[in-house]
């Protein structure tokens, strides 16, 4: 039963909006999906009044039924068979997302148009397109490709063979995965099956303003900046991001590269321009692309930075994708704070986020004579 559940969870898309639903305990999302709870063995709404579960106990549920085909018994306490969808937003996301899971597993191949999902929703496809967008974060395209990728990331975790796992996800030949591939798994299937295994990444560490800086990346561009008070806990995190990975100090490879973001720490090069390498979400990486656009020297809220993005209500999930940002400083996250001004927690700590947003401050007039004077 325990495989079937983790592989109904695989299945599941949205997963990272329900768990905050859960969290939040927001009862809009009463009807939109229940969650099952594997060490009780009950399910519930997402409003439920229940002590909140561990993340890797729950597996969601699109309805009460699927639910109890696992063996959920219903809550007691928010009797979840009792709730229906009452937001017809929420219902029309539902049933999309219902759609193109069925189709995926009955044809992982198989192409999902907007005409298509049009037609079945009965809704006009651009209403459609644009509602999905809006409450989900992605294309319903998009949405059919995690799905995708999904299933080959379980297929390659389990051990299958990277033909077998692409064949058995939907991916028709091989060009058509490596070309998706780098965006969503960071390496090629075959290097993502070994745990980074075959990776070669370079890195070095030196001394900054704000103390130690660690920069990584690969051949594709920049994939880690750390900072920190010494060497060892910086080089601990990244071997724990590639335990496999072949890694190992070069300043040499990388001076240019440091050389850039040490100026820029000192004021002297306010606009960073330098290629990312980093594994992500779609909802993450819209975030940090959105961080990159605030301006050297300005702030932004969180609530803004949601806005920003077309996603007004997922600013605990802004405030997520800046908290685990491992590309600091070329993604400015110690730029968002919030509403009331005061600063929110930061990785590296809140005295260097303060140091960083005061020096941008003091730099910013400098900073704008130089932007000027190059045109």
């Amino acid at each position: 039963m325990r495989s079937r559940l983790v592989q109904t969870r695989l299945q599941q898309n949205g997963g990272r909006n329900r768990w905050r639903a859960v969290q939040s305990r927001d009862a809009r999302f009463d009807g939109a999906f229940v969650y099952g709870v594997r060490s009780t063995g009950i399910y519930c709404r997402p409003s439920c009044p229940s002590r909140k579960p561990r993340p890797a106990q729950v597996v969601f549920f699109s309805a009460p039924d699927a639910a109890e085909r696992e063996g959920f018994r219903p809550c007691q306490r928010c009797h979840p068979r009792e709730v229906s969808p009452r937001n017809p937003k929420t219902e029309l996301i539902q049933r999309i997302c219902r759609f193109i899971e069925m189709q995926i597993a009955a044809q992982p191949d198989g192409a999902i148009t907007l005409a298509e999902l049009g037609a079945e929703m009965k809704k006009s496809p651009f209403h459609l397109a644009r509602t999905f967008k809006r409450v989900m974060g992605v294309s319903p395209r998009n949405y059919a490709d995690a799905l995708r990728m999904r299933r080959l990331k379980s297929q390659l975790q389990k051990g299958d063979d990277v033909t077998t796992a692409m064949y058995d996800a939907g991916y028709g030949s091989s060009s058509r995965l490596y070309e998706r591939a780098p965006v969503h798994l960071g390496m090629t299937p075959n290097t993502y099956r070994r745990g980074g295994e075959g990776m070669r990444i370079s890195y070095t560490i030196t001394d900054s303003p704000l103390g130690r800086v660690l920069v990584a990346k690969t051949e594709k561009g920049v994939s880690a900046v750390y900072l920190g008070n010494s060497d060892e806990p910086l080089e601990s995190a990244l071997a724990r991001e590639y335990p496999h990975a072949e890694i190992h100090r070069d300043r040499n490879s990388m001076h240019q590269w440091v050389k850039v973001l040490v100026k820029h720490l000192r004021g002297q090069e306010p606009h960073l321009d330098l290629p990312l390498d980093v594994q992500t979400t779609a909802f993450k990486r819209r975030v940090w692309e959105e961080l990159q656009r605030i301006p050297y020297g300005s702030t932004r809220t969180y609530k803004e930075v949601a806005r920003a993005i077309g996603r007004p209500k997922a600013i605990r999930a802004v405030a997520s994708a800046c908290a685990t940002n491992p590309v600091s400083i070329v993604v400015p996250c110690h730029r968002v704070v919030r509403g009331d001004g005061d600063l929110a927690g930061y990785r590296w700590g809140l005295e260097r986020k303060k140091a960083l947003l005061e020096h941008e401050a003091a730099s910013k007039p400098a900073a704008a004579a130089s932007k000027t004077a190059k045109r």
